[in-house]
C-alpha cells in the first residue's frame, strides 16, 4: 500500500477526523513515512475537493434539471435573447453578451483562467462559496473548472477576455470550454 492510497482510503471512508488521524499515525508509523504536511493539512485540502466536487456534482444535475424545463431557453432562441459580440485582438478572445433581466443562466465551463468584466446591471451568483451579488462595474478572474448559475437582476453587460491565438469563436471555445468537469485540463 503506498503512501497516496493510504490518504486517499483515510480521506474517503466515513470516518471521523479523529478515526482517521488515528489511521494516519499509525500507517504512517507502520510503514516508516514522512510526510511534508500534517494531518490537519491534508483532511483540509481533502474537505475543499469534497466540497468542490459536491458543488460541481450540484450544479450538473441543476444544468440538466433546467434543460429539461419547457420553458428553458436554448440554441437560437437562447442567442436571440442573449446576443453575443466576438471580438480578437492580438492573442485575445474577447466575448460580450448582453443578458435581459429576469434570466436563470447556467454557463459552460472554463478550462482557463482569465478576466471577467460585469460591465453593466447587477447579477447574483451561486458558487461553491454560496450566493454573491455583483454590480457593475466590477471586475474579477475565473478560475479554471468555474460553472456558474447566474441571476439577471437588471439588464446586464457581461464580458470575458481569454488568451489564445484561435481566429474563430468555435476554435476559441474549443480551447477555453471544457466539456465536462472530468476534462483533463481541470
Amino acid at each position: 500500500m503506498t503512501e497516496q492510497n493510504i490518504n486517499e482510503q483515510i480521506l474517503n471512508s466515513p470516518l471521523t477526523k479523529e478515526q482517521a488521524k488515528k489511521q494516519w499515525v499509525k500507517h504512517t508509523k507502520d510503514m516508516d513515512l514522512k510526510h511534508s504536511f500534517t494531518f490537519d493539512e491534508m483532511w483540509d485540502t481533502a474537505a475543499e475537493l469534497r466540497k468542490k466536487k459536491d458543488f460541481r456534482d450540484q450544479i450538473t444535475l441543476a444544468h440538466e434539471a433546467l434543460e429539461k424545463n419547457e420553458n428553458a431557453m436554448t440554441g437560437e432562441e437562447l442567442h436571440t435573447y442573449n446576443p453575443v459580440k466576438h471580438t480578437f485582438a492580438d492573442n485575445c478572445y474577447v466575448r460580450e453578451i448582453f443578458n435581459p433581466a429576469g434570466q436563470l443562466i447556467v454557463t459552460k465551463i472554463h478550462k482557463k483562467e482569465h478576466p471577467f468584466f460585469l460591465m453593466k446591471g447587477k447579477m447574483s451568483i451561486l458558487t461553491e462559496n454560496g450566493v454573491v451579488e455583483l454590480e457593475a462595474p466590477h471586475h474579477g478572474i475565473t478560475k479554471p473548472g468555474t460553472k456558474r448559475i447566474i441571476y439577471t437582476h437588471t439588464d446586464c453587460v457581461f464580458i470575458t477576455v481569454h488568451g489564445t491565438d484561435k481566429k474563430t469563436p468555435e476554435e476559441a471555445e474549443e480551447e477555453v470550454i471544457a466539456k465536462n468537469f472530468d476534462d483533463p485540463v481541470l
